[in-house]
């Protein structure tokens, strides 16, 4: 739990249209090799999307297993593994590693975003312990008690359309990461919607995100000047 304290901030949010995480970006050296669109979210299956905040190398051993439960599930019953089926069988492989001599638990926390014909769009956590929970949004990782206050503040269940939740994302993670100054570098941002059937996970650019920053400084430029509006009024 510890390492998980450590790491870079992950946030989920439940919208009434789709679902979305932001994770922040840790990494950003010029020279490393931009192989991956993403250094904190990875795709598990047609359906789900997942973001982690621990121990990277624990992180790979466990997406891979969600990844291969979510296939054997899929060649067995030639449907999609439901999304609390996959978070559940992870879980108890987290558990087994708590009560054995001579192996340590997964250091790693993970955000779980998808939808099933169950139950629709759904976000759940998952600790090294082996607990999961379901949310309707929440924040792992460093700063994370301070983001899941100002969540608590900020969403309104049952009227967040995806639009909110990108720009209430960006403000939650603007006021907790450690940094002046939010940048599409440091940010990155997946969402998770159906089109025709079909399930659409779509990882933002740079450029899309750089542009929800410039809302958001606007925005806030904009209360700013109200603000000092009404105290010369005053």
């Amino acid at each position: 739990m510890e390492a998980i304290s450590h790491a870079g901030t992950c946030l989920g949010i439940l919208a009434t249209d789709g679902i979305l995480l932001a994770a922040e970006r840790r990494n950003t050296n010029k020279l490393l090799d931009e192989v991956f669109s993403s250094e904190k979210i990875y795709k598990l299956n047609e359906d789900m999307v997942c973001s982690v905040a621990g121990i990277t190398s624990d992180a790979n051993v466990l997406t891979n297993e969600l990844r291969l439960i979510g296939q054997r599930y899929l060649i067995q019953y030639g449907e999609s593994i439901p999304c609390e089926q996959l978070v559940s069988w992870l879980c108890d492989v987290k558990q087994a590693y708590t009560q054995y001599g001579g192996k340590r638990p997964f250091g790693v926390s993970i955000l779980y975003m998808g939808w099933d014909k169950h139950y629709g769009y759904q976000l759940y956590q998952s600790d090294p312990s082996g607990n999961y929970s379901g949310w309707k949004a929440t924040c792992i990782g460093n700063n994370s008690a301070a983001a899941v206050s100002s969540l608590k503040q900020e969403y309104k269940e049952g009227e967040m359309t995806l639009k909110d939740a990108e720009a209430l994302a960006i403000k939650v993670l603007s006021k907790t990461l450690d940094m002046t100054k939010l940048t599409s570098e440091k940010v990155e941002m997946a969402t998770l919607t159906r089109n025709e059937n079909k399930t659409d996970t779509h990882i933002l650019s740079s450029k899309e995100v750089e542009a929800l920053i410039a809302d958001f400084e606007k925005s806030e430029a904009a209360a700013e000047a109200l603000k000092k509006e009404q105290k010369t009024k005053s």
